[in-house]
């Protein structure tokens, strides 16, 4: 029974080293590769085993949009043709990245001779990019104790950038109490969207200001501008308007007077304009044109 048990379990061992032996099977030694733009990057897929002596292999990039190849009936496609090559067996080996690259890719390899006859690996690559140089708004000047609001946009990185803010050359903490600096300022800082709010500025927040856009591939900064806190003038402020409407009085009080004396009258009395008196009963008046006075006829009802 025993000697039974041992030859059965010998042949299941044998059939499964047979089955492998007729098995492709792949392999890789970086699922999730990385590299900065315009650097090489190698895409592995070995070959652990296989019988067939001449195997299919394929290279797909895969997207939204779906699968497409890049490697196909031995030779370079799509969008890495001119910028990559294959390394023997299956490694594909991408001499030129750029920001386009950042893709999932799928090594498949058909061996008709195996018993298994495919195998699939999916690799996900990811090409960092250098942040350019970010676009910064910073206020001139701002009013003592009124808000201010300071913004840095970058949107060519990958992955995407994080923000820092810097005043007169030091880095603005997160926190304006952890820095003995920064102590009496009132503002938030956001690092993913890099706006920098003052609640209410102070003397002690004016200085010259610039951002850094950073990732994984680098940093860029924009040059320093400077914003000035300025202290506002009421009793300037007061005295301005009171002066405006002093003037606007005075404008007034003198169009008023001008009505009452008629010099904006519309209808002037001259030799020509006359106003015609009423009619008595049985009094017509006539007006010649050799005279410039009136006479007038009597007529008598009978």
């Amino acid at each position: 029974m025993a000697k039974a048990r041992l030859a059965c379990l010998l042949t299941l061992l044998s059939t499964h080293c047979y089955l492998s032996v007729l098995a492709v099977v792949l392999k890789t030694n970086n699922n999730s590769p990385w590299t900065d733009e315009f650097d090489k990057i190698e895409l592995s897929c070995m070959i652990e085993s296989i019988t067939t002596t001449n195997p299919r292999i394929e290279w797909k990039k895969i997207t939204n949009d779906g699968p497409s190849y890049v490697y196909f009936d031995k030779k370079i496609s799509g969008d890495l043709e001119n910028r990559a090559v294959i390394r023997e067996p299956a490694t594909l080996l991408i001499t030129n990245a750029t920001r386009s690259d950042t893709a999932k890719y799928r090594c498949e390899v058909t061996a008709a001779d195996d018993h298994k006859s495919f195998d699939e690996i999916v690799i996900d690559l990811v090409v960092r990019v250098k942040p350019v140089v970010p676009k910064c708004s910073v206020p001139k000047s701002v009013p003592f104790g009124k808000s201010a609001e300071l913004s840095c946009v970058e949107e060519e990185g990958f992955p995407k950038s994080e923000y820092q803010w810097f005043k007169n050359r030091e880095e603005v903490p997160d926190d304006p109490k952890t820095s003995l600096k920064f102590f009496n300022s009132s503002y938030t800082l956001d690092a993913e969207t890099g706006t920098l709010k003052f609640n209410a500025v102070r003397k002690e927040d004016a200085g010259d200001y610039f951002c850094r856009a950073k990732n994984d591939a680098g940093y860029s900064e924009c040059a320093p501008q400077k914003m000035e806190v300025y202290d506002i003038d009421v009793v300037g402020i007061i005295l301005g308007v009171l002066v405006v409407v002093v003037v606007l009085l005075c404008i007034t009080v003198g169009i008023c007077c001008a009505y009452k004396r008629g010099y904006f009258s519309s209808q002037k009395q001259t030799g020509n304009n006359y106003k015609v008196p009423a009619k008595g009963d049985g009094v017509d008046y006539v007006r010649t044109e050799d005279e410039g006075d009136f006479r007038h006829k009597s007529s008598f009802v009978i």
